[in-house]
């Protein structure tokens, strides 16, 4: 069985739609698809993310800051960065990743974004006796 992330689900306040068309649509570029009719569309708004789809529901009650994110891979991630802080967006950076560079910011409802670009598999440049010094005492 093939198992693959069809879609992320994110809160905005009630009221946020605009927000969410302006910040995932206009500065992430995201494409809006349509709500099912069989789900309330003021509620809602929906992106396509090539074959994954980001969903913004409302939530009455929004929870604190979290470190929960998810994140996007982008072609250019200094031509985002760019784009986000002309917007306004604060870019928060990070602990880098070899192959990945990347940073973190919020979208207009607090939730936590990570942004990158896939340069390289980190895991080839591993130094796996620093990962598990156990196996260089048997070699």
């Amino acid at each position: 069985m093939a198992v693959r992330l069809q879609h992320v689900s994110i809160p905005m306040p009630p009221g946020g739609q605009a927000a969410a068309r302006a910040f995932f649509g206009e500065i992430l570029g995201l494409q809006e698809v349509p709500v099912p009719p069989t789900l309330s569309a003021a509620r809602l708004v929906w992106f396509k993310m090539g074959d994954t789809e980001l969903h913004i529901f409302t939530d009455e009650a929004p929870n604190a800051r979290s470190a929960r994110h998810f994140c996007l891979a982008v072609d250019d991630v200094e031509a985002l960065r760019a784009r986000l802080e002309e917007a306004g967006v604060t870019v928060e950076h990070t602990t880098p990743i070899p192959g990945r560079p990347r940073y973190f910011c919020r979208d207009p409802f607090d939730n936590l974004i990570e942004i990158t670009t896939i340069e390289s598999d980190y895991l080839q440049d591993l130094d796996l006796r620093a990962v598990n010094p156990q196996e260089t005492k048997a070699s």
